[in-house]
């Protein structure tokens, strides 16, 4: 078996050896060479280059980071790179005769420091949200002209590329696009009258236990708001900044609220100053004639609805005795005026739905809209309101009393009533008030400022004779205390009870000046005054024109700013 098993076996040289024998290999093919094996050298020198390599790699992570580690660290924690807006000088704002009122300073918005000027001009703050992100540093209007003519005033922002430490340090900068400044604005606004009218309203609201007040004066030709001032007021110049806080929470906690624009926000029971419309409404529909008189013993009664054998009795505030239009305005009748606006005996009245009527056509119930935010609409009653609002299907002949002399339901606002003067100084038409001045540079105003909205379409014989009578309410009647200023002036005021218990009152007092060529038109209301003061809205314009008089006479000559 052993030698069978090796004479099987073929051994490598006896392979070689015979192949020598064996003609045409190709040898450019390796045809008829021997492999060898790679050699222990070659896996040797590879295997030095790639540990090499890994014993680079590895030292350069250690330097990095055991060695380096904490520098890098540090400078990764404490750079950052953001973007942040460029602020844009935001436009100033100038009265009518170029005075600033406000304007940039190093840090924070400045405002004058003349008082009355904070509802009109109102502050800024920053934003809650603009285009989906807060811009933390971009402050923006929040009430007042700043908030109106936002648009116009703040211009666009620019944006920066920043790179700042912990410290929020900069460590460098770059502008990525540049900001566009805001506009400047000018007002129709006389600074000097605004704050002469606030002293004036202060002191008799301090002086006779009123809780606010406002006033407006209005130019007859254009409608430009030449003063708009309210009682208590807040502080611009702190709000915008934010502080300090105890002042803002001051505000805040004012019973009187000094936030409420009482001018175009504030709604009131009007009284007396109504009685020229319904006057002017019972003319047109010729339910009397100026001359025609009617007799006041210093009431009226009527059946009482509820108890048939007893009256209910309508009161004037005091015997008139026989008074005809003009003198019924003078004197403030409102016996007078309960029979025309709701009529009595012979007398035919204007019923509610004429009086409503004739309210609208002189922009009462409705907005006149004045280039401030928040503007209320007021009320004029009707049957249909009294069932909607108080849940009562009967409209009696007592709520047309009270409506035809301003009280029960009827709600106006101090602007509404500027207009209303105006309207019966220019026979008729009904302005739209702005604030802004219509010749501010560079500005597209479009629908926002029109000289007027509309006409009450009325004879100008009717507007005479009320004009006749509130020229009387001065010279005669109840608004005396005008007659000896340097200025002639019609007027119409109003006295107006309020709350259940009738133990506070509104004042009020409307007209315009000069009488002959009327130019300004006003309104003043003094709120929440105690019932039995007889010092009211009457002498704040009182204070108010003797101060205009002396100061600012062009505005009874001419109005060519």
């Amino acid at each position: 078996m052993r030698r069978k098993k090796r004479e099987s076996q073929i051994y490598p040289d006896e392979i070689f050896m015979d192949s020598k024998n064996i003609p045409d290999f190709d040898t450019g093919r390796f045809e008829g060479r021997v492999e060898k094996p790679i050699g222990r050298k070659t896996f040797t020198g590879v295997a030095i280059f790639f540990a090499a390599v890994m014993v680079f790699f590895f030292a350069k992570i250690f330097y990095l980071q055991a060695v380096q580690g904490a520098v890098f660290f540090a400078r990764g924690e404490n750079n950052r790179l953001r973007t942040a807006p460029i602020l844009p000088n935001r436009g100033v704002i100038y009265d009518r005769n170029g005075m600033k009122l406000a304007w940039n300073g190093p840090e924070s918005r400045v405002y004058s420091d003349l008082p009355g000027l904070s509802h009109i001009l109102g502050y800024v703050g920053l934003p809650r949200e603009r285009d989906g992100k807060i811009l933390h540093d971009l402050p923006v209007g929040k009430a007042g002209v700043e908030r109106e003519y936002e648009s116009v005033l703040a211009g666009k922002p620019g944006l920066k590329l920043l790179e700042t430490d912990s410290q929020n340090n900069s460590v460098s900068e770059s502008v990525q696009e540049a900001p566009e400044d805001g506009d400047d604005i000018h007002l129709t606004i006389d600074a000097r009258v605004q704050s002469e009218f606030y002293k004036a309203m202060e002191k008799i609201i301090r002086d006779r236990g009123f809780h606010g007040g406002a006033g407006v004066l209005l130019d007859i030709k254009n409608g430009g708001v030449l003063a708009l001032t309210n009682y208590p007021e807040y502080d611009s110049g702190v709000l915008s900044a934010g502080g300090p806080r105890e002042k803002i929470n001051e505000f805040i906690n004012d019973k009187d609220n000094p936030f409420l624009n009482r001018a175009v926000s504030g709604v009131y029971t009007p009284g007396s100053i109504v009685k020229p419309l319904v006057a002017i409404g019972a003319l047109n529909e010729g339910n009397i004639t100026p001359e025609k008189k009617i007799f006041s013993s210093g009431s009226i009664s009527i059946p009482n609805p509820y108890f048939p054998d007893k009256r209910s009795v309508f009161y004037d505030w005091k015997k008139q005795g026989w008074v005809d239009m003009r003198q019924a305005l003078a004197h403030s009748s409102n016996v007078y005026f309960y029979e025309v606006g709701g009529g009595f005996e012979n007398i035919k009245g204007l019923g509610i739905k004429k009086i409503k009527e004739y309210a609208e056509k002189f922009g009462l119930g409705s907005k006149t809209g004045v280039d401030l935010a928040g503007e209320a609409k007021g009320l004029v009653p009707s049957p249909e309101w009294k069932m909607k609002r108080k849940n009562d299907s009967v409209w009696r002949i007592g709520d047309t009393y009270n409506a035809s002399i301003g009280q029960g339901f009827f709600q106006v606002t101090p602007i509404q009533m500027a207009v209303f003067a105006a309207a019966f100084a220019n026979d008729g038409k009904i302005l739209r008030p702005h604030i802004l001045n219509p010749d501010s540079q560079g500005l597209t105003l479009g629908t926002k400022v029109r000289p007027w909205e509309s006409s009450a379409n009325l004879p100008a014989r009717y507007f005479r004779v009320i004009k006749e009578g509130m020229r009387m309410v001065v010279t005669e009647g109840t608004a005396r205390g005008l007659r000896n200023l340097d200025i002639k002036i019609a007027a119409k005021s109003g006295t107006a009870q309020i709350g259940s218990s009738k133990t506070h009152v509104n004042s009020w007092i409307i007209g315009f000046l000069p009488y002959e060529n009327p130019k300004v038109a006003f309104s003043i209301v003094l709120e929440k005054g105690p019932v039995g003061n007889y010092v009211g809205a009457l002498y704040a314009a009182k204070e108010l024109f003797k101060w205009m008089s002396a100061n600012t006479p062009e505005y009874f000559d001419s109005l060519q700013k």
